[in-house]
């Protein structure tokens, strides 16, 4: 393989069971790509965004992990020293969930088969929510942040995690042919799975900038809200409390 196929769109009308199954496909090398294509910079990403949670607060408290994926950011908390409580690992692609079995300490994270759109949590259960790369693949990213309000506690931070684009037009460069050109190559052939790869890219360019998911956030009625620049751009914090 040469080259990487054209990025192409979600069917719109099925946008969640395509990425479902395509999540699913990548699954047994998701954490090989994210570390290998990252250069292992999205640890360090994620240990800044549960910096950002506020945990301390109430730690022995149950936080939400939405879009868990295979647990990367769940484990980041559960394994923080003072931390007692619990984390619900949710994600709608079970295989994903069953791959992070184990990166956590025993018994503090479980794990449920779960749409970020639909969480089958009460209103104001938890005392804070994560979400890492996944806002981004939601069919419908306003409802996605209402439901986050919605099973947070008042007073409670929800984080959210993604990439974006660098604002300095040279980085912004380079790091666009990396993103179109080298990844979906390298993470095609790693994975077998090349269209995923070339998604990938392209949900980054459809996503909100920065200043515009601030606005949303702040629209689904969170306040205090913030966000961070990560590594020149390629991806970004955001924060707010319910």
């Amino acid at each position: 393989m040469t080259s990487a196929p054209p990025a192409s769109s979600p069917p719109p009308l099925d946008q969640r069971r395509y990425v479902r199954e395509m999540f699913s496909a990548i699954a047994p090398r998701y954490d090989l790509l994210n570390h290998l294509l990252s250069l292992n910079i999205d640890r360090r990403w994620r240990r800044l965004a549960v910096d950002r949670l506020g945990w301390e607060r109430r730690p022995g408290g149950a936080y939400l992990d939405a879009c868990a994926g295979t647990l990367d950011l769940s484990a980041e908390l559960a394994r923080r020293a003072a931390f007692a409580g619990k984390v619900i690992a949710a994600d709608f692609a079970p295989a994903m969930l069953r791959l992070g079995a184990g990166k956590a300490p025993p018994g503090t994270v479980r794990v449920a088969a779960a749409d970020t759109l639909q969480l089958p949590f009460a209103e104001a259960t938890f005392d804070g929510a994560t979400v890492g790369f996944g806002v981004r693949n939601l069919a419908d990213l306003d409802g996605g942040l209402a439901e986050l309000y919605r099973v947070l506690k008042p007073g409670s931070r929800v984080v959210v995690l993604d990439f974006t684009t660098p604002p300095w037009a040279p980085l912004r460069s380079l790091y666009l042919f990396y993103f179109k050109r080298v990844l979906p190559w390298v993470g095609g052939l790693v994975s077998g799975h090349p269209e995923a790869y070339a998604y990938l890219p392209a949900s980054v360019e459809r996503f909100p900038q920065p200043a515009e998911l601030a606005r949303r956030v702040a629209g689904t009625g969170f306040r205090d809200g913030g966000h961070l620049l990560l590594t020149g751009g390629i991806a970004a914090i955001h924060w707010g409390t319910r």
